[in-house]
């Protein structure tokens, strides 16, 4: 645990700046490509084709083309959700513009000029409303078109009553590297831009903000030229950081992470950096949210081919939503980036759950575990590991699925069916590697 002075805080322009911000992308994974389709072929009947999509639609559809209430294609990317007083808020942002390559020493970037945070609404997280933009672009330093604005993720201050935005702000070519703020009296905005800077002094780029049950909140964030993640408690108000911060996983090379709750521990979802294209996802847990002791739980993949697992669905994780009054039920959120045409990637959505892996279970894989440190049998020549927790998380792959599926959860990944009854899975003898 690091420590610094005194809360840090970003330098505050005047607040008549009525901001909203868009963004760029760093680092992620991308699916296959897809062709566009010939413009003749679709320009008399796509209006039409979208909103008879958007009104029919019943089911989640990862990585298809989503589209909004009005039929237009949905600009919510590197996104968050906040569920306030019976509604979902989707906050992401908005890449309907050109595509911008640089590349320096065999390293590129992709952006989008700044257009701004978009905001849709949904009482049922499938059919969305575009709000309009939470907060533009333009106006301060921060917002300009040739900068970067990604991941908003909002909060809710009980006692203020405002909404909190936190994002990851930065220049062209990723050196700026800050945490930028913003609030606002309503869900849907206009967000007022507090400026941007470095949390304790260290780079921030990926990043979330996470609020415990008790009211507390967690700002936490890719530093150390993503060598580490970072962990500071925001201030009362959420629109800074307090003194000290905890560095985890360090020397990792972790990004994108999403902090989510269950049966007392948190977790925290997170990508590899390998830039746009994708890698394997990789859950954390910990008994505190600012404890450096984040231990593995692998990567929660399953369902598909082993490729597409290994690559998490060719998705990078943006943020893991707790579905209300449903303990252990979550949707996992990702990107399916495009970073030749940002405004075409896509989102994948996934049932989530965290399980609890059977004592029994959990029996089998230690007596494994201590015959073969004894010699004994040695499971296939590989070394047994044990379920790091008595937890699992588990994301499924489908390719077409609705809320209700949730309440059927599958096995953990260290089970599997044969003759009718549970019996330890081969997974149980293999690492995480």
């Amino acid at each position: 645990m690091s420590s610094a002075a005194s809360s840090v805080r970003p330098q505050q322009e005047a607040p008549a700046l009525e901001s909203h911000v868009r963004t760029g992308k760093q680092q992620l994974p991308r699916k296959r490509k897809r062709k566009s389709e010939p413009l003749h072929a679709m320009v008399d009947d796509v209006a039409e084709q979208e909103v008879a999509w958007s009104s029919a639609v019943s089911k989640f559809q990862p990585g298809e083309v989503w589209y909004d209430t009005e039929g237009r294609t949905i600009q919510a990317h590197g996104g968050g959700i906040l569920y306030h007083q019976g509604l979902y808020y989707w906050y992401g942002e908005n890449k309907a513009g050109p595509t911008y390559m640089s590349f320096n020493l065999g390293y590129s970037t992709a952006r989008v000029d700044i257009i701004g945070i978009s905001c849709y609404s949904s009482p049922d997280l499938i059919h969305w409303t575009h709000e309009g933009p939470a907060l533009r672009g333009g106006g301060h330093a921060d917002l300009q078109p040739r900068r970067v604005a990604e991941r908003p993720k909002v909060i809710y201050h009980d006692e203020t009553r405002r909404f909190v935005m936190w994002l990851h702000m930065d220049t062209e070519d990723y050196e700026l590297a800050r945490a930028g703020v913003a609030w606002s009296k309503s869900p849907t905005g206009p967000f007022w831009y507090q400026g941007s800077f470095r949390p304790h002094g260290q780079q921030a780029r990926d990043l979330t903000v996470y609020k415990d049950d008790d009211g507390s909140a967690y700002l936490v964030y890719t530093s150390e030229d993503n060598r580490a993640l970072h962990i500071a408690q925001l201030t009362e108000d959420y629109l800074g950081v307090r003194p000290g911060y905890t560095r985890a996983m360090v020397n990792l090379k972790r990004e994108a992470p999403a902090v989510f709750k269950s049966a007392g521990l948190y977790f925290m979802m997170t990508s590899g950096c390998t830039g746009w294209d994708p890698n394997s996802a990789e859950v954390f847990y910990s008994k505190s949210m600012m404890g450096s002791d984040w231990l593995p739980l692998g990567n929660p993949c399953m369902g598909a081919t082993e490729v597409e697992r290994t690559f998490t669905f060719f998705s990078q994780p943006t943020f893991v939503l707790p579905l209300p009054n449903q303990p252990g039920r979550f949707i996992f959120m990702a990107d399916q980036w495009d970073s030749e045409n940002l405004s075409a990637s896509r989102y994948l959505w996934l049932p989530m759950w965290v399980l609890p892996v059977p004592l029994p279970v959990q029996q089998v894989a230690a007596r494994q575990y201590e015959a073969y440190s004894a010699g004994g049998v040695k499971t296939m020549g590989r070394q047994p590991v044990l379920p790091p927790s008595a937890v699992d998380v588990v994301v499924q792959w489908e390719s077409m699925w609705q809320l209700q599926d949730l309440q059927d959860p599958p096995l953990t990944r260290y089970e599997s069916q044969a003759g009718g009854q549970t019996v330890l899975a081969e997974a149980i003898v293999q690492s995480f590697s």
